[in-house]
């Protein structure tokens, strides 16, 4: 599948008719309003730090002192807080619907949130809601009944393993749908966490080692069982790990796209019947499927033919516990935090019940929820506002290709071709999801969740073989986001985003652009990064440079690898310049951009960049803006995590590598090249 190219990564914890009952209460916390957030904050600065030194510390030391990480986060930053206010204002819609809905939709999901709540219900239970997908997996008699029994749990539990599977677009044929398999099957976030033996990694394995062990001593089995399933685990997920592509890699369209009949991918896999899995995930015809990985899946096919069956049964087991386990009872919910949250991430406590709920519900039913959420919170006026900006950031960005100094006229032509094609998503969708064939229930929270997968995999398979719906929203209303799809050649803003730090209506332009601006300019330039740019306008996979520039732009993209590989978030660790390339060239290139356009908006008006507001002129205003939409803290766990597996550098270095590479905060700030926010050779692709 493509990979869609996003503004940030926010790190988050992953019948018959029946009286209306009260909501649970969540005794973990009680909900208070966070606090109305400002796009421009003059106590944030600590102006003791020369802004030509450190530029980040300049513009957000004192909210960093001033802002611990809360016990129940692994990372605070500006996106964090304007995510709790969305989600509280989104509690309090769910809340309403559960203990008053007025529509049938309301309903739907007031109840989805409601059985989250009930922890007594859980508690009760146990592990009593896994009976049903252990025995089928108990009931495996030998492998070549394993592909029915992936379909049946993938289908009707929820519960993936082994491989990947969706429907995407077509690479080199936009306009279609074409079912996708995938590289998977592991737990543990990175495959070089199986395979790398330094200090922090074989510390996480035992750690991860000790959680299986955990999981299947909770369902029942005694200390020796648990071990022995618990190497299984381990030994089949490492096999997968070895056979996987790294991360860097699959960033490249081109190793990516493997189109085959099913009778190819059957000849990569001998032992496992692809048709078998298909009928039984009631999959319709499929005459192409792309292959992500054909060497994953051929290591795949080894790996089942080489273990005997009860290892395969103990690794099923497993993934069915654990895709769960944050939703049982108590020691479940306890073992699956201290793991994932507590040791990888390094979050102190447990988030409370309801703000889980809350971002589970939206996940499941947001494009329910989001109908009455954005009827509040993203009045027509802010969206007429972002079309707008939209429109002048696509001007800026026109001007800048075409003054390209190392770009030739007849790449210049295709790009501004590509970019006469953008299409352009504000606040919310065109059409709401049809969520009447969900099944939903108050009191089963676990055959709630089956039920959400089933549904959302229908909805996948009902894609194949039929022609994209190019106004379908990836991300819903009120998430705190934007992302840029190459294939559809897209650009989305959530409604979630469009509110303070990122976008005020009665803040200046020079705030307004360096926050929103630089949103806008950044999912615009991941058009032309070094993924982006592999796609024609019209979201094919197709080489529209000369050659000339295709090595002029790589020597470009060169420069950055380099520089934000030296970046070292913690000490010992690195960023990956290659992993992060795409989000570094679309923050250089959203700056410059957004830059621009508040340069022609400001002129409009008759001002100048020079002009002073508030004690800072309208060009200084516009890089402390676009500095403190970064402003954060993370642990030391996240800061080495996100090294490995987030493509977003972090936000000390989105803003300092950013600035440094743009001459124009140089002016603005009054620096002399070879200061460190001013170096002799900076970087610059667009």
């Amino acid at each position: 599948m493509h990979v869609t190219r996003v503004l940030s990564v926010l790190l988050l914890g992953t019948g018959m008719a029946m009286a209306q009952q009260a909501l649970p209460t969540d005794n973990s916390s009680v909900p208070t309003e966070p606090k109305a957030l400002h796009s421009f904050d003059l106590k944030a600065l600590d102006t003791s730090v020369n802004p030509c030194d450190d530029f980040y510390e300049f513009a957000c030391g004192n909210w960093i002192k001033n802002n611990p990480i809360p016990a129940d986060q692994s990372r605070w930053g500006r996106f964090n807080q304007l995510h709790e206010r969305n989600q509280y204002l989104l509690y309090l819609d769910l809340k309403q619907a559960a203990d008053d809905p007025k529509t049938p939709l309301q309903k739907k999901y007031g109840d989805f949130y409601a059985a989250c709540m009930d922890t007594d219900r859980a508690n009760n239970e146990g592990s009593k809601p896994l009976a049903p997908v252990l025995g089928e997996i108990a009931g495996l008699k030998n492998k070549k009944q394993l592909p029915a029994l992936l379909a049946k749990l993938r289908a009707r539990d929820g519960v993936s393993s082994f491989f990947g599977f969706g429907v995407d677009q077509d690479e080199k044929n936009s306009s279609q749908q074409i079912a996708v398999v995938w590289q998977g099957g592991l737990t543990m976030p990175d495959r070089s966490y199986y395979l790398e033996n330094t200090p922090r990694t074989t510390k996480i394995r035992a750690r991860y080692h000790d959680y299986v062990v955990t999981l299947f001593k909770l369902t029942g089995d005694s200390e020796a069982q648990a071990q022995k399933e618990a190497a299984n685990v381990l030994t089949i997920e490492t096999a997968l790990a070895k056979a996987s592509l790294p991360r860097v890699e699959l960033r490249d369209p081109k190793k990516v796209y493997h189109p085959m009949p099913v009778s190819g991918l059957d000849a990569l896999t001998p032992g496992f019947q692809w048709k078998e899995f298909l009928a039984g995930i009631n999959a319709p015809p499929i005459p192409m499927v792309n292959v992500g990985m054909p060497d994953f899946f051929k290591a795949m096919d080894t790996v089942v033919q080489q273990q005997d069956l009860a290892a395969i049964k103990s690794y099923l087991r497993f993934h069915a516990i654990n895709s769960v386990a944050p939703w049982l009872s108590q020691p479940y919910e306890q073992a699956s935090f201290e793991f994932f949250q507590h040791t990888l991430a390094g979050q102190a406590e447990q988030s409370a019940r309801w703000k889980r709920c809350t971002m589970l519900t939206d996940r499941v039913l947001g494009f329910a929820v989001g109908q009455d959420w954005v009827k509040q919170h993203f009045p027509p006026q802010a969206k007429q506002n972002m079309e707008q900006l939209v429109a002048s950031l696509k001007t800026s960005l026109g001007s800048d290709i075409q003054n390209l100094p190392w770009m030739t006229e007849a790449t210049k032509k295709q790009a501004l071709i590509k970019l006469s094609e953008f299409r352009q998503k504000i606040g919310y969708p065109e059409h709401w999801r049809d969520y009447s064939k969900l099944t939903v229930s108050r009191n089963n929270f676990i055959l709630d969740l089956h039920h959400a997968s089933h549904f959302e995999l229908n909805r996948q398979l009902n894609k194949i073989g039929k022609p994209v719906n190019e106004k379908e929203w990836g991300m819903t209303p009120p998430t705190v986001n934007a992302y840029y799809n190459p294939p559809q050649n897209d650009i989305n803003f959530p409604a979630g985003i469009l509110q303070p730090p990122f976008y005020s209506y009665g803040m200046d332009p020079a705030v307004n652009f360096g926050g929103i601006g630089v949103v806008i300019g950044h999912e615009m330039t991941h058009g032309f990064d070094d993924e982006g740019s592999q796609y024609d306008g019209h979201g094919n996979v197709r080489n529209w440079w000369t050659p000339q520039d295709r090595k002029a732009f790589d020597q470009r993209t060169d420069c950055e690898v380099k520089e934000y590989g030296g970046f070292q978030p913690i000490p010992g660790v690195h960023l990956n310049g290659r992993l992060t390339l795409g989000e570094n060239t679309a923050d250089n290139g959203g700056l410059r951009i957004a830059y621009q356009a508040l340069k022609t908006t400001l002129a409009k008006q008759g001002k100048t960049l020079n002009e002073k507001v508030g004690g800072y002129t309208e060009a200084q205003r516009y890089f402390i803006a676009f500095a403190q939409i970064w402003c954060e803290n993370r642990t030391p766990q996240v800061a080495a995590l996100s090294a490995k597996t987030d493509p977003h550098s972090p936000g000390r270095f989105r803003t300092n590598g950013t600035v440094r590479n743009f001459p124009a905060f140089g002016k603005a700030f009054g620096c002399k090249v070879g200061d460190p926010m001013m170096p002799e050779n900076a970087c610059r692709v667009w």
